[in-house]
């Protein structure tokens, strides 16, 4: 049996390096790869999550808008108390009954909504929604015109905006497309739709464009006309 020489030994030695270099450095190459990989992932899908909930947001919005009930309320005036329409708003205020809530979505008890805009840490506004249940006239006393507060029951629809407003149409049966966009209501009977505008702070996260978004109303019924099913 033959020896190897030390020229031998030396030259399979340099080999034997090179090849643990190699393999070292693609193995380098493909954690790198997967890593990298894995953080675009991970991004993407923190960008899907994000863009799901400002959609989710939105369609909550719409449906708590679209599911308004014309009841009358009792409400707290400078002459005491008076039984109004439970549907008023400003550009920074909304206050209503909907059939739908967070809690319960469509099939639960009616709630009472305040929707307000107010400022939002580190700058901006964010649009939140309070909601108390409705068992009737004297349950809206507290609720009919005071701004809402946020509290740890608040749930955010909107989040990170440059503005936020409310606009109301008036209602016109000859002709629908026909009313003006008010930035108040107070009146008696509903509007024939809600306009939410909002913009996005620059810089932020979702990407998604915000609104305006328009929320009709198809409830014509004077709210507090009486109304008898007899002949």
């Amino acid at each position: 049996m033959s020896r190897m020489t030390r020229g031998e030994r030396g030259v399979t030695l340099i080999e034997l390096m090179i090849a643990i270099t190699l393999v070292a450095t693609l193995s380098v190459g493909m954690l790198m790869a997967m890593r990298t990989s894995m953080i675009t992932l991970e991004k993407t899908d923190s960008r899907l999550q994000l863009n799901r909930r400002v959609m989710s947001a939105e369609q909550i919005l719409s449906r708590e808008i679209s599911g308004v009930m014309p009841v009358l309320g009792d409400c707290l005036t400078s002459g005491g108390v008076a039984r109004l329409t439970i549907f008023s708003g400003t550009e920074q205020t909304l206050h209503l009954v909907s059939t739908y809530s967070l809690a319960e979505g469509a099939r639960g008890s009616p709630r009472i909504l305040e929707l307000q805009v107010i400022p939002a840490q580190g700058g901006g506004f964010r649009l939140i929604v309070n909601e108390h249940l409705y068992s009737g006239p004297l349950s809206t006393a507290p609720f009919c015109v005071s701004p809402a507060e946020a509290n740890p029951q608040s749930f955010v629809l909107a989040d990170r905006l440059a503005f936020c407003r409310f606009s109301y149409h008036e209602i016109n049966l000859d002709s629908p497309q026909a009313g003006n966009w008010v930035p108040q209501w107070n009146r008696p009977n509903l509007p024939s739709a809600v306009r939410i505008e909002m913009g996005r702070l620059p810089g932020d996260p979702s990407g998604l464009p915000a609104g305006p978004v328009t929320i009709p109303i198809h409830i014509t019924r004077n709210v507090g006309a009486p109304y008898d099913d007899a002949p």
